[in-house]
Protein backbone atom coordinates (compact mmCIF):
# COMPACT_ATOMS: atom_id res chain seq x y z
CA UNK A 1 0.00 0.00 0.00
CA UNK A 2 0.89 3.37 -0.97
CA UNK A 3 0.49 6.60 1.12
CA UNK A 4 1.27 10.14 0.89
CA UNK A 5 3.23 12.37 3.43
CA UNK A 6 1.49 15.64 3.89
CA UNK A 7 2.53 19.05 5.21
CA UNK A 8 0.30 19.97 8.26
CA UNK A 9 1.36 22.90 9.83
CA UNK A 10 5.02 23.01 10.87
CA UNK A 11 4.26 19.13 10.81
CA UNK A 12 4.99 15.93 8.34
CA UNK A 13 1.79 13.69 8.95
CA UNK A 14 1.44 10.23 7.40
CA UNK A 15 -2.45 9.49 6.57
CA UNK A 16 -3.46 5.74 7.23
CA UNK A 17 -6.79 4.38 5.70
CA UNK A 18 -9.40 3.25 7.67
CA UNK A 19 -8.94 -0.06 6.81
CA UNK A 20 -5.60 -0.45 8.29
CA UNK A 21 -6.78 1.31 11.37
CA UNK A 22 -9.53 -1.24 11.89
CA UNK A 23 -6.88 -4.00 11.47
CA UNK A 24 -4.48 -2.53 13.63
CA UNK A 25 -7.16 -1.83 16.16
CA UNK A 26 -6.18 1.90 16.52
CA UNK A 27 -8.18 4.90 16.37
CA UNK A 28 -7.51 8.51 15.91
CA UNK A 29 -6.20 10.04 19.45
CA UNK A 30 -4.50 7.16 19.95
CA UNK A 31 -1.19 7.92 21.83
CA UNK A 32 1.15 5.84 19.72
CA UNK A 33 5.42 5.43 20.32
CA UNK A 34 7.58 5.40 16.42
CA UNK A 35 10.72 4.16 15.94
CA UNK A 36 12.75 3.29 13.57
CA UNK A 37 15.56 0.80 13.08
CA UNK A 38 18.47 0.88 11.38
CA UNK A 39 17.69 -0.60 8.25
CA UNK A 40 14.92 2.39 7.92
CA UNK A 41 11.81 0.85 8.66
CA UNK A 42 9.48 2.72 11.16
CA UNK A 43 7.94 0.74 14.41
CA UNK A 44 4.49 2.16 15.33
CA UNK A 45 3.51 0.29 18.15
CA UNK A 46 0.70 1.88 20.93
CA UNK A 47 2.00 3.58 23.97
CA UNK A 48 2.12 1.09 26.83
CA UNK A 49 0.03 1.93 30.12
CA UNK A 50 1.90 0.60 33.01
CA UNK A 51 -0.16 -0.54 36.03
CA UNK A 52 2.07 -0.27 39.46
CA UNK A 53 1.39 -3.77 40.64
CA UNK A 54 2.84 -4.83 37.19
CA UNK A 55 6.12 -3.00 37.73
CA UNK A 56 6.47 -4.08 41.14
CA UNK A 57 6.07 -7.67 40.36
CA UNK A 58 9.15 -6.97 37.95
CA UNK A 59 10.79 -6.03 40.97
CA UNK A 60 12.95 -8.14 42.93
CA UNK A 61 13.15 -7.66 46.45
CA UNK A 62 16.02 -9.87 47.52
CA UNK A 63 18.22 -7.47 45.39
CA UNK A 64 20.73 -5.09 46.60
CA UNK A 65 20.35 -1.38 45.94
CA UNK A 66 22.36 0.13 42.96
CA UNK A 67 25.76 1.50 45.00
CA UNK A 68 25.20 4.67 44.07
CA UNK A 69 22.29 4.80 46.61
CA UNK A 70 24.84 4.72 49.66
CA UNK A 71 25.56 8.33 49.02
CA UNK A 72 21.89 9.35 49.03
CA UNK A 73 21.43 6.96 52.24
CA UNK A 74 23.74 8.79 53.95
CA UNK A 75 24.03 12.31 52.91
CA UNK A 76 22.93 14.95 55.75
CA UNK A 77 18.93 16.79 55.16
CA UNK A 78 19.76 19.66 53.31
CA UNK A 79 15.61 21.49 53.44
CA UNK A 80 13.00 20.89 55.26
CA UNK A 81 13.18 17.17 55.19
CA UNK A 82 11.03 15.17 58.00
CA UNK A 83 12.16 11.69 58.73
Amino acid sequence: MEIVLRKYGNSTVAVLPPGVLRDLGLAAGQAMTLNTTPGGQIILAPQRRYALADLIAQCDPDALPPADMAGWDAAPPVGGEAW
